[in-house]
C-alpha cells in the first residue's frame, strides 16, 4: 500500500512538473517583432545564464520549434523539448556515470551531453547475464549551447542529419498538443 502511495506521488510531482514547464516563459529570446534573436554569427539568444543557473532549465522556442536548456551540475544543454516520444516534463537522473533525463511517460533514459537513449540489457551468451546499460543511438537532437558575457546562446539546428525526436518536434510544430496525442 505504501508502495502504490509513493508511486502516486512520484506520478503527481511529475504532473506538476510537466505543468510548470508547459506554463512556463516559453518565448524569452523574443524579440519585440516576436523573432528569435539571432546574432551576426547566427547564434540564437535563450537568456541570461545567472537566470537559466537559477531555474535549472528554460524552454524556448526557435522557429516555433521548442527547445529546453538544462543548466545541470555545472554546465548547460540543450534539446529539443520533446522526447522522441514525448514532452520533457522530467527530472535528470544519473544513469552509469551519465546525466540523463527520465521520460515520465515511456522512462525512456536519454543522455544530456548526447542524446542517446539508454536501455537496461543482458547478453544471454554470458555465464551469468547481469543487466548492463546500452545504447540505442543517438535519439534526440541537442542543440551547442555557447555563453558569451553573461549571455546564453544556442546554434542553429543542423537538418542535414535527423533523429527520432524531430517527428515529433514537427508534429508539435504543426498542431500543438492536440497533435501530440496520447
Amino acid at each position: 500500500m505504501l508502495d502504490l502511495i509513493i508511486l502516486g506521488l512520484y506520478y503527481f510531482i511529475c504532473f506538476l512538473i510537466s505543468i510548470a514547464l508547459w506554463c512556463g516563459p516559453k518565448d524569452l529570446h523574443s524579440s519585440s517583432t516576436g523573432r528569435p534573436e539571432i546574432e551576426p554569427d547566427g547564434l540564437i539568444f535563450i537568456g541570461k545564464e545567472e537566470d537559466i543557473k537559477k531555474s535549472q532549465r528554460i524552454t524556448s522556442k526557435i522557429n516555433g520549434r521548442e527547445i529546453v536548456v538544462f543548466y545541470h551540475e555545472g554546465k548547460f544543454h540543450a534539446l529539443d523539448s520533446r522526447c522522441y516520444r514525448k514532452i520533457f516534463a522530467c527530472v535528470i537522473s544519473d544513469i552509469d556515470g551519465q546525466a540523463c533525463i527520465v521520460c515520465p511517460w515511456h522512462k525512456f533514459k536519454i543522455t544530456l551531453e548526447t542524446g542517446e537513449g539508454l536501455y537496461e540489457g543482458i547478453n544471454p551468451l554470458e555465464p551469468s547475464p547481469t543487466p548492463k546499460w546500452q545504447s540505442k543511438g543517438v535519439k534526440q537532437r541537442i542543440h551547442k549551447v555557447t555563453i558569451d558575457n553573461g549571455n546564453v546562446y544556442v546554434s542553429p539546428p543542423d537538418f542535414s542529419v535527423s533523429f527520432d525526436s524531430d517527428y515529433f518536434a514537427e508534429l508539435y510544430q504543426k498542431g500543438g498538443e492536440l497533435a501530440m496525442g496520447k
